[in-house]
């Protein structure tokens, strides 16, 4: 038994061993395999490589084959080109060649060219002296030319700035002062010289005469304006003295009235005695009043007129007056000398009107529509603006807004009709005003 179990037990063991080793030869048999599969695919990527390398080989082989053909053919054609090239130059060599031996001159000629260079160029030598001396006496010529330009001028522009300086009035200085300009530009472009000072000066001696002359023309309205403002005071003293004679009678009507009153009342109070008293000192008072008056010098009255029909609107006249009846001057304003008649927007007694009248004469200066002439008295402005420089220097007044132009307007709308029947009454009157002469 115990041998059999020995037995056993060796053979087991000896199985065992054998299995062992088995297993490790099994492994390593494993291993070899993997590792020749692994040397087989390498050997097989070599082999597909190789392949690929062989065909790069054989493209790299055909494209060089087909670029040796190629540059063999374009070397065969350059080499045919050239050829060609060779034999044009040949061609043109040949040509050249007869064309220089066409071309050759003989002594004998040249010679003859020679000579004839020679005059020539004796005769432009002759020209050339020619020219010159034309040249020279063109020069002189050309001097004398500019010597007379130069006097004439500077007659021209002398005669101008006389003309210019005896047409110049107090309204045209701006037109004259164009009108120089203008000549100093013709005379410049003639080519003659202006300098700047010459022609400052000029300005400068425009600019004196016609200070001069507004001066002078200052003084002529000066009088003509006291010889006006005379006529208007001794017509104000004609107007006082009627006044004071009308109130004189007045006053004895009402004395004689008032002793007729008293006698018939025998020296009793009544009413009529007492109204006749009253008006009799209203009368003394309006008599002192009016003397009063004509002994103020400076007392007048300053007017804001305005004629839309001859002068637009939102142009005004602001005036003076020294007359106890101020209406008649506005009247006198529009009675030939403007197609319509004018309308009065204010109407200022003032102890001072002359000085009010200057005061908005200043303030309008900029406003005035005659910009030439400073004594013209029209103003283009609004009438909220007047009053404004009136309330400043004088006070509150009252003043009309809208111009009434009756006429102005009624001859907008009048018809042709109404228009014919105006002018044949203004005619039957003059027609009887003629009768009426011819029978006195």
């Amino acid at each position: 038994m115990d041998y059999i179990l020995v037995a056993l037990l060796g053979m087991t063991g000896g199985a065992f061993c054998v299995f062992m080793v088995l297993e490790a030869q099994r492994q390593r048999l494993r291993q070899q395999k993997r590792q020749q599969d692994a040397s087989l695919q390498e050997i097989q990527s070599d082999i597909h490589a190789l392949a690929q390398r062989e065909e790069q080989f054989e493209r790299d082989l055909a494209r060089r084959r087909a670029g040796q053909e190629e540059e063999m053919q374009s070397a065969l054609r350059a080499l045919k080109a050239r050829e060609e090239k060779s034999d044009r130059e040949s061609s043109q060599l040949k040509q050249d060649r007869a064309e220089f031996e066409s071309r050759a001159i003989q002594y004998g000629e040249l010679q003859q060219e020679n000579t004839i260079l020679k005059r020539d160029l004796r005769n432009i030598d002759v020209h050339l002296r020619k020219l010159k001396l034309d040249y020279e006496m063109q020069g002189q010529a050309q001097g004398m030319l500019d010597e007379r330009i130069r006097e004439l001028g500077g007659r021209y522009l002398k005669e101008n700035v006389k003309w210019i300086g005896a047409s110049l009035n107090p309204n045209n200085f701006a037109n004259c002062k164009q009108r120089l300009q203008d000549v100093i530009e013709r005379c410049r472009g003639i080519k003659l010289d202006v300098p700047t000072d010459e022609e400052a000066a000029l300005y400068n001696n425009l600019k004196d005469e016609y200070q001069m002359i507004v001066r002078a023309a200052f003084e002529r309205e000066e009088q003509t304006r006291i010889k006006a403002q005379i006529r208007e005071e001794q017509l104000r003293e004609r107007e006082i003295e009627r006044e004071l004679k009308q109130l004189e009678r007045e006053r004895e009507a009402i004395k004689v009235a008032l002793e007729k009153a008293l006698a018939d009342a025998q020296n009793q109070h009544s009413e009529e005695v007492e109204r006749l008293q009253a008006r009799l000192v209203e009368a003394e008072e309006r008599a002192q009043r009016a003397i009063s008056q004509a002994q103020l010098t400076k007392s007048g009255h300053v007017y804001v007129i305005s004629n839309i029909g001859s002068f637009g609107d939102g142009v005004f006249k602001v005036g003076m007056t020294r007359r106890l009846e101020p209406g008649q001057r506005i009247l006198e304003l529009g009675s030939a000398s403007v197609p319509f008649p004018f309308d009065v927007h204010m109407m200022i007694s003032s102890n001072d009107a002359p000085a009010l009248e200057n005061a908005l004469h200043r303030k309008l200066f900029r406003l005035r529509v005659n910009k030439t002439n400073p004594r013209k008295e029209f103003f283009k402005t609004d009438i909220t603006a007047i009053y404004q420089i009136v309330k400043e220097h004088h006070g509150e007044v009252q003043y009309v807004a809208d111009a009434e132009a009756l006429q102005y307007r009624q001859s907008l709308t009048m018809t042709d009709e109404d228009q014919e029947f105006v002018e044949s009454v203004y005619n039957r009157l003059e027609e009887d005003e003629e009768v009426v002469a011819d029978e006195a």
